[in-house]
């Protein structure tokens, strides 16, 4: 009975989001601000450089929350999903 909970002690901290975090992070390095977008505007999409993994020298567009300059690095968890382009010419908001 009591190895049974002292099993339970250990597990504790780590559910289904815990193997998702505890995997690689890959940088990448912003080389262009495109602009702003989300329904208040309040997300950035840029290109980045991917500088290290399996994607090593890719090129990709990513969505960024917070704030983002040129030649900051970004830590990504997955670099197989890129983000949609920016559709329209507005900078801020859906209709404004």
């Amino acid at each position: 009975m009591a190895n049974q909970q002292g099993d339970k002690g250990n597990k504790k901290g780590r559910g289904k989001g815990s193997e998702k975090i505890l995997r690689e992070v890959i940088p990448a390095l912003v080389q262009e601000i495109i602009g702003r977008t989300g329904f208040r505007g309040e997300i950035t999409q840029v290109k980045c450089l991917v500088t290290d993994g399996r994607d090593k020298g890719r090129i990709m567009r990513r969505n960024v929350k917070g704030p983002i300059r040129m030649s900051d690095y970004l830590m990504l968890r997955e670099t197989e999903i890129e983000a949609r382009k920016i559709k329209s010419k507005v900078t801020k908001g859906a209709y404004t």
